[in-house]
């Protein structure tokens, strides 16, 4: 039973029942400009000078992919001086969904390594108050090292596990919830021959723990981003039709490239607004999914 329920013909098999085609792929490498950071630096130019060719994102105001190049991208100066992250750009999408981020109170419940908090305090103009968690405190230091070298000053970090939250006494304005996933296999080539079935049902219930803990925080008319980078649907729709029948949460309509989030999995029938969540398939970026979500309004 065991061999029946992992393995690359497992996934794919799957995969195929959800209406995509297995294709091999891997992920690009991406760079995400701090935008306070490089203001008035013609960062692009100042890159390719150094001999690190750049693409543009298509669906991303701040990210580029990289191609050939002469020097790591991690070890240039206008790195270690924070004008730049390196960020896979799916990863990037998420954060850029919120409405109006700066003087708001934020919370980035699963924070490191720090790729996506550096972006909001970004997106957020270093104003307002921006707490992060995680409970790994090994990663924890590589979240500290981001925010040091982003000259990010709005953040407190907090080692805590994010089903925790609720012991912060806080409530925030935004939510991110990148949570822990299964990934997928564009960024890890051995992902087949790693994962399970038990292991994407054991990750969904965690997520469904999360995301029960975030929606306690929530402050009226808040909004929560919930993103995975796992195509498996026990983590991404399943989890997202969960939260509308039991946290008494909507999900909202986004401007976001992808494709259509499924409303139909296996057999199973969910809510119709789960079509408004985004599932993007590899490419020429890992498979990712996003969501956002609010609290019904009540009458």
């Amino acid at each position: 039973m065991y061999g029946l329920m992992s393995g690359k013909e497992f996934f794919v098999n799957r995969y195929r029942q959800l209406g995509w085609q297995f294709k091999p792929t891997k992920a690009r490498q991406a760079i995400r400009i701090n935008q306070a950071n490089a203001k008035g630096k013609n960062l692009p130019e100042r890159l390719r000078g150094l001999g690190v060719e750049l693409e543009k994102v298509p669906y991303l105001k701040s990210g580029y992919w990289v191609g050939k190049t002469r020097v790591s991208a991690g070890a240039t100066a206008e790195y270690l001086l924070g004008m730049y992250s390196i960020q896979e750009a799916a990863a990037q999408i998420p954060a850029t969904l919120f409405k109006g981020l700066k003087n708001k109170k934020v919370l980035d419940a699963c924070a490191a390594p720090g790729g996506k908090t550096t972006q909001l305090a970004d997106l957020m103009d270093n104003k307002g108050v921006l707490v992060s968690l995680d409970v790994n405190k090994r990663r924890l230091s590589a979240l500290a090292n981001h925010l040091e070298r982003c000259h990010v000053r709005c953040c407190v970090v907090y080692s805590l596990d994010a089903r925790r939250a609720s012991g912060l006494n806080l409530q925030f304005d935004r939510i991110l919830l990148d949570v822990p996933c299964s990934g997928n296999f564009a960024s890890d080539p051995q992902w087949f021959s790693r994962r399970t079935h038990a292991d994407v049902k054991r990750n969904a219930k965690v997520q469904r723990e999360i995301l029960a803990e975030a929606a306690k925080c929530l402050a009226p008319n808040g909004e929560i981003v919930y993103s995975t980078c796992s195509l498996e649907p026990e983590e991404d729709e399943l989890n997202m039709d969960w939260a509308v029948k039991n946290l008494g949460l909507q999900i909202q309509v986004v401007d976001c490239e992808g494709a259509v989030g499924l409303t139909e999995v296996f057999g199973q029938k969910l809510d119709s607004s789960v079509s408004r969540c985004r599932r993007f398939w590899p490419r020429d970026m890992q498979g990712f999914f996003v969501c956002k979500l609010k609290q019904v309004e009540m009458y």
